[in-house]
Order: C-alpha cells, then sequence, then structure tokens
C-alpha cells in the first residue's frame, strides 16, 4: 500500500513527486516524462514564459531551469526565448535528478477501494494507494470546435497533434484560433513550405510586448511589477494569489478569468507572422464538410451575419483546451459522476489542499485552473500546486 500515486510525468506530475519524496512518502509515480512536450510540440517552437518563471518546483529549490542551464552549457535569460525542446530536456533532468524513478506504464483505471484506491495500468500492474494526485496534462482537454470535429483525422487535426509541420508539404492549410498555439503554427508551416492561412473570430491579432528588463527604475517596476505571468497589477494577482482566487464566489471567479491572460502572441515571433501568414479575421466557423474532391469546405459567419465559403486542403484547430472532469475515462465512471463540481463547470471543486469532494482524491494542472486561477495553466503554477498539494495528502494520510 502506496500513501501517494502520481498520474502523470509533466511538469505538475513531477513537481507534485518532488515533494512528495521530499516529504518521506512511499509513492509511485506514472507516466512518459514530458510526454505532452516530447510528443506534441511541433519542432522549432518556443516557450512562450520567461526562463525565470519556468522552473518545475522541489522543496530545496535545486533543480531550477537556470541550474539546468549551468551543467548543460546553454544560457537561460530573460528577453530570449527558450525552444521547447530545450525545456523538455530540463524536465527530464529534473526528473533524473529530484523525483523516484518514474514508472512509463499508462494508467487506465482509478477506482475507489475499501478506503484506498486502486490504479491500474494497461501493462496489467495493480497497486494501491491511500491517495491520488491526477496530474494528466492538457491532452485529455483538447478543445476542436463542434464543426470540425465531424471532419476525418486525416484532413482536422489539433494544433497539438501536429508534431511535424513540414508533413504538410506545399499543403494549403487552414489554422483556426488567435492565440499563441495558432499564430506559431501557421508560422512554421509557412517557414515549412505549407501555404498556411489564419481563420479567427477577433477583429485583430493581440500581441505581447517586449519585456522590460528586470533591473529598471521603481516607478517603472511600480505602474507594471514583473511576475511569471507576465508584467502588470492584475498578472501579479493571478501569480502570487491563487490561494485568494479559490475563496472568491464561484460565478465571481469564473467573471474574473473569462477576461484573463486572453489570447495573444509573442512578442518574437511577431515578424515571422506578418511576413508569411494572410489572415481571415472577424469571422466565426459555422459548418464544415468534406467535398467531393476530398477537400473541405469551411462555412463562415462575419461579423455582420455574412456566410461565406473557404475551400482548403487541411484544417488545424488551435483553439486550446477546456478542462472537463468527465473526459477522464480512467476515472471510475461512478467515481468520475459523484465528484463535486465547481460553479457551472465541469471541473472539480477543489479543497485548498488541492483535493476533490472524495476523499484522497487530489488534482494538479488544468482542471484547477477554475478554482485557482490562471496560474494553473502554466509551469509557474507548478510551485503553488506541489506544496499545497502535498500539504492535503499529509492532512488526509493523518487523518
Amino acid at each position: 500500500m502506496y500513501d501517494l500515486a502520481v498520474i502523470g510525468a509533466g511538469p505538475y506530475g513531477l513537481s507534485v513527486a518532488a515533494h512528495a519524496a521530499a516529504a518521506g512518502m512511499s509513492m509511485r509515480i506514472f507516466g512518459r516524462t514530458m510526454a505532452s512536450w516530447r510528443d506534441h510540440m511541433p519542432e522549432g517552437m518556443f516557450l512562450k514564459s520567461e526562463p525565470w518563471a519556468s522552473d518545475l518546483s522541489d522543496p530545496g529549490g535545486k533543480y531550477t531551469l537556470g541550474d539546468h542551464a549551468a551543467v548543460s552549457g546553454f544560457e537561460a535569460r530573460h528577453g530570449r526565448p527558450l525552444p521547447i525542446g530545450t525545456f523538455t530536456e530540463y524536465g527530464t533532468w529534473f526528473a533524473e535528478h529530484a523525483v523516484p524513478p518514474v514508472d512509463e506504464q499508462t494508467v487506465t483505471q482509478v477506482t475507489p477501494s475499501a478506503g484506498c484506491f486502486r490504479v491500474e495500468t494497461a501493462e496489467g500492474t495493480r497497486i494501491r494507494a491511500r491517495t491520488v494526485a491526477l496530474a494528466v496534462g492538457v491532452m485529455p482537454f483538447r478543445r476542436v470546435p463542434g464543426p470540425l470535429g465531424r471532419l476525418p483525422a486525416d484532413l482536422c487535426s489539433h494544433s497539438s497533434g501536429s508534431p511535424d509541420p513540414s508533413a504538410f508539404g506545399d499543403l494549403d492549410v487552414t489554422v483556426v484560433g488567435a492565440g499563441q498555439a495558432a499564430l506559431e503554427t501557421a508560422t512554421l508551416l509557412a517557414e515549412h513550405g505549407a501555404r498556411p492561412q489564419l481563420v479567427a473570430r477577433t477583429d485583430r491579432i493581440r500581441w505581447n510586448t517586449v519585456p522590460e528588463p528586470l533591473e529598471r527604475g521603481r516607478l517603472s517596476a511600480l505602474r507594471a511589477p514583473h511576475t511569471g505571468l507576465g508584467a502588470g497589477w492584475s498578472n501579479w494577482a493571478w501569480a502570487h494569489a491563487p490561494g485568494a482566487v479559490g475563496r472568491l464566489p464561484a460565478g465571481l471567479r469564473e467573471r474574473l478569468m473569462d477576461g484573463a491572460l486572453g489570447p495573444a502572441g509573442a512578442w518574437w515571433l511577431r515578424d515571422r507572422y506578418e511576413q508569411r501568414v494572410p489572415e481571415l479575421l472577424g469571422h466565426s466557423l459555422r459548418g464544415a464538410s468534406v467535398r467531393d474532391d476530398g477537400r473541405v469546405r469551411l462555412e463562415l459567419r462575419a461579423a455582420d451575419g455574412r456566410i461565406s465559403t473557404l475551400d482548403t486542403g487541411h484544417v488545424v484547430a488551435a483553439t486550446g483546451f477546456t478542462p472537463d472532469l468527465d473526459r477522464l475515462r480512467l476515472l471510475d465512471p461512478g467515481l468520475r459522476l459523484a465528484i463535486r463540481r465547481v460553479g457551472g463547470s465541469r471541473a472539480p471543486w477543489l479543497s485548498a489542499g488541492f483535493e476533490s469532494s472524495c476523499p484522497g482524491l487530489f488534482f494538479a494542472g488544468l482542471l484547477t485552473a477554475p478554482t485557482f486561477g490562471p496560474a494553473m495553466r502554466f509551469v509557474y503554477g507548478t510551485a503553488f500546486a506541489a506544496d499545497r498539494l502535498v500539504g492535503g495528502v499529509r492532512r488526509r494520510l493523518r487523518r
């Protein structure tokens, strides 16, 4: 019988495991280390967050991205974007130094069993654990707009499912979305010979500004303090007070979240994008069908209500991720249905220690954003989440 089973070996799972191991818990961590970053990020992508805001969390702070840079011989500097591949290597290095050996079996079932949980894998392993922390990343929660969901997989993919932009050749590709994933995917497609076009509901693309130096005048720092989620006082609140966010009424929290950290492109991508990618803005997706010649026809509605069509060889839905507990098929159906939800969302209600209404079942990562705010959508949130979650596990074990 283990104290804790951690499901997931991305930034949140690894951080939780590092804190649990330091606390002396008997534990197992399951999952392929940094799998989402290794397998679902196109070659040539960069990390949007600053290197100093991209640390995984261990209690002693001994295994930061800066520490990895020092031993690996690269520079992690403010204002210089970091390749996704380098960040993935950092996550692997962190796992080797701060976490017990990761079991790369695939968990298929988590079931309540006589006051604890039974965890089963596709490979046939069964263990029992007093508590479980689900840190499954974002891949189960990919959002594809309804009309695109009916297209065959060879004609429509999610931006997280197109890791090789060169595979499209010189095909004309329509990218749907207006955030960093959409803008960077379209840019990489163009740079690898494809003919992308961006379609988005917004009337203009929003771009982040070049970051201010870390060392600057007091007045400038007071007007827009640096945070791990970007500069500004609103970002400061999301970054430094997720616990306070969790105490707000659910309705107010949802309204605040709607306007927080909306879609925007990284400053370093703008020149590459604007030189290569045509746009069709102010258009929402109304329908999608396959033509007789095997191409896709998109039906679009303009802001003034006019309907038009666009024919394309492939569609990439760069439309983000939606926290939805019902997509976690590894949870026992009865358990999944019994878990209390937060507000009108499909995310689990969580205590201050990240524990759900099912005693002993904890969550980390995207599913916790409706409770603790947008910091939980970013690597920066791992420090708060891992510390509080493992504290919650310790309190549950004492009971």
